[in-house]
C-alpha cells in the first residue's frame, strides 16, 4: 500500500510554478520540491492546508491511496 502524491498534476492543471506555490504557501522551494516528488514520509496539516488554499483544491486531489494488489 502507498500514498501517491499528485501535486505535480494539480500544479500543471493550475499552471502554477514551484516557485510561485512555495511563495504562496510560505515554505522553501526545496521542501515543496520534496513534497512534489514524493520524497517525504509526512506532511504537516498546515502545509497541506496552505497548498490546498493556494491551488483551490481538496486534499484528495493531491493525495491518492493505492492498495496492495492481491494475486
Amino acid at each position: 500500500m502507498a500514498i501517491i502524491l499528485r501535486l505535480d498534476r494539480v500544479m500543471a492543471d493550475r499552471k502554477m510554478s514551484l516557485n510561485e506555490l512555495a511563495g504562496r504557501v510560505g515554505i522553501s522551494n526545496v521542501n515543496l520540491s520534496n513534497i512534489k516528488t514524493g520524497k517525504i514520509s509526512a506532511i504537516r496539516f498546515s502545509t497541506l492546508n496552505g497548498i490546498c488554499e493556494a491551488l483551490d483544491c481538496q486534499p484528495g486531489d493531491i493525495l491518492e491511496y493505492v492498495g496492495d494488489e492481491e494475486d
